[in-house]
């Protein structure tokens, strides 16, 4: 299941790569926002709850269709870009086995443990 779950990340952030070179984004902007998201990691300053909760919240799939249907519907080229910078970032995490966070810590995912114990 997780190796499908990972195959399933690298075809959406192959998607969203597409979906960005379609739509004529920038490659630079692409390039400096691409680890943006993982600043909500900085949650984890206040306990492992408050950032578990900061880090999904930004890396589950919901924030990215959100922000390109709000670019679509306010035709806002630079909201759909960001969108799509967004869903390659998390599917480039799925496909490296980095999934949603438990509360018990940042290296408990939903697609299991992380790192090296």
């Amino acid at each position: 299941m997780k190796r499908l779950l990972r195959l399933e990340g690298a075809a959406l952030a192959l998607l969203a790569l597409i979906l960005y070179q379609l739509s004529g984004g920038n490659w630079w902007l692409f390039a400096m926002l691409l680890f943006a998201p993982d600043l909500a990691m900085l949650g984890y300053l206040a306990g492992p709850r408050v950032g578990a909760w900061c880090y999904n919240l930004v890396h589950a799939w919901p924030a990215p269709v959100f922000v390109y249907l709000v670019g679509l519907v306010l035709d806002a080229p630079l909201a759909t870009h960001l969108a799509l910078i967004l869903a390659a970032h998390i599917g480039a995490d799925r496909a490296l086995g980095y999934g949603l966070k438990h509360e018990s810590g940042f290296r408990d995912t939903h697609l299991g443990r992380i790192g090296s114990d």
